[in-house]
């Protein structure tokens, strides 16, 4: 009897200690893990050059237009560019390497509301100072040519969301009466290219989500085209970063918004040239 009840007594020993030692080991594994993570992203951090990686294109045009609004923007509403803006971004390096930005003056409603300059912080003195967009149209494309983009080197134009192309760009040409611009009928939607990677809903694909689902803030003035694009650019740098593969995933064919699948053969956009008026 005593021996049983010995034995009996040295089997829940046994198993308390085991029990103990399984969660020693497994804190002890936490604790590893947390260190490793933490050890990784200061290294991270503390590199000074990114880490160079095959890229699709070897540059990417990131734009976001501003364009005429007003408040609640009635359907009957025609929505003009004010702000071109463009930043460069080299993939092999992951740094911004240049940056376009010019005024556009508008023509069906010159006089900007005060909800648009309150929202853009676009005044209507730099309006009526501005050129037209045909012209600064013309500016952007020798600016593209100078930096050799098509010839030289391939590149891809990219936008958050697809109303920049499909609907303010569309529709501005139609305004100034000349045909779409080739170089801009394909581009990489960063919104459907982010929920893709990173396997979010479409609903946390804005921009100000994305860069706090990142962990970083909005740098400069929201609805500032130039500042918008400079953040969709750091976005973009963190998924190639990530090992995303930012291709063509949108393009205009027709007049019509269409999607572009990812088993198309890759090809950058063309270089830029002024398209013509229409007839």
């Amino acid at each position: 009897m005593t021996n049983g009840y010995i034995n009996r007594m040295t089997r829940d020993e046994l198993r308390s200690k085991l029990a103990e030692f399984k969660l020693e080991t497994r804190g002890v594994k936490d604790v590893l893990k947390k260190r490793l993570k933490n050890y990784y992203k200061k290294q991270k951090l503390m590199q000074k050059e990114p880490i160079n990686r095959d890229s699709c294109y070897d540059y990417i045009c990131v734009v976001d237009f501003e364009a005429t609004c007003e408040e609640g923007n009635p359907r009957e509403f025609v929505h003009e560019i004010i702000e071109f803006p463009i930043v460069l971004l080299n993939t092999h390096t992951l740094k911004i390497e240049d940056t376009f930005q010019q005024y556009v003056k508008p023509e069906i409603n010159p006089k900007l509301s005060n909800f648009c300059i309150s929202l853009t912080g676009i005044t209507q003195d730099i309006v009526d100072k501005a050129e037209t967009f045909t012209q600064v149209l013309q500016n952007v494309i020798e600016w593209m040519r100078q930096r050799e983009l098509g010839t030289k080197y391939s590149y891809s134009m990219l936008t958050d969301g697809s109303w920049d192309m499909s609907k303010f760009l569309n529709t501005q040409c139609r305004i100034s009466r000349i045909k779409y611009p080739s170089f801009a009928k394909k581009w990489i939607n960063i919104r459907k290219s982010y929920g893709n990677f990173y396997k979010v809903p479409r609903n946390q694909t804005k921009l100000t989500m994305m860069l706090e689902n990142l962990g970083m803030n909005y740098d400069g003035r929201p609805h500032s085209g130039l500042d918008d694009s400079k953040n969709i650019a750091r976005i973009a740098i963190r998924m190639l970063q990530d090992g995303c593969e930012l291709r063509v995933n949108e393009r205009m064919h027709a007049g019509q918004l269409m999607t572009v699948s990812s088993l198309a053969p890759l090809e950058g956009a063309p270089a830029p040239q002024m398209p013509r008026y229409r007839n």
